[in-house]
């Protein structure tokens, strides 16, 4: 058995953390998978770094040990995230941006890279605050993480009474960017035996 490890970060105020809470609600309870989600904060709460981290397995046993090793999915909405994290990541994960947000640069010359832009996109539906959601719908278009139905149930699971519509459209602008792009391809995972090791 594999799990599947995902790091998102940005600063505070972005909707970092409940992306990440977001991404576990959906495998752990619509896609009847195990999930583990822990989270970090800069020293200021909005506009300090953050980072949420999701652990995905099928087997209830390969999330023992409940913290990111090595994540297979970088989710990075701020230059400051790339800065932090890039250098270093393996690969043959995949690092997704938001294009406006993020200035890449020669650490992400061998990745595999693809971006949207989520803050832009989400200003054109009339709030930036959703920006997150419009990153979740295309990360669920793109790559197998968990079923895009989960997602969206998950996202409106989620978010405030009143905010419903909105953030459903901002999903599906993500979601629609992301199958315009196409799937990346298989995931790499994380295996026992390097957590271990």
């Amino acid at each position: 058995m594999n799990r599947l490890e995902i790091r998102l970060s940005g600063f505070g105020g972005q909707g970092i953390i409940r992306s990440g809470e977001i991404v576990g609600r959906a495998a752990a309870l619509y896609d009847g998978r195990y999930a583990t989600f822990t989270q970090s904060y800069g020293p200021e709460s909005r506009g300090g770094a953050c980072a949420a981290q999701v652990m995905i397995a099928d087997d209830p046993v390969e999330l023992s040990y409940p913290h990111l090793v090595d994540p297979s999915v970088l989710i990075i909405m701020s230059q400051g995230a790339y800065n932090k994290y890039v250098p270093g990541f393996r690969p043959d994960g995949l690092l997704v941006v938001d294009e406006d947000l993020v200035e890449l640069d020669e650490a992400a010359e061998s990745l595999r890279v693809t971006g949207i832009p989520a803050t832009r996109l989400a200003e054109e539906l009339g709030r930036r605050i959703v920006a997150n959601v419009v990153m979740l719908g295309f990360v669920a278009a793109i790559a197998d993480i968990v079923s895009p139905e989960a997602m969206k149930k998950a996202v409106l699971d989620s978010v405030p009474k009143g905010t419903e519509e909105l953030n459903t459209r901002a999903f599906e602008t993500g979601y629609e960017y992301g199958r315009q792009q196409g799937p990346i391809g298989d995931l790499p995972l994380q295996t026992t035996s390097k957590r271990s090791a």
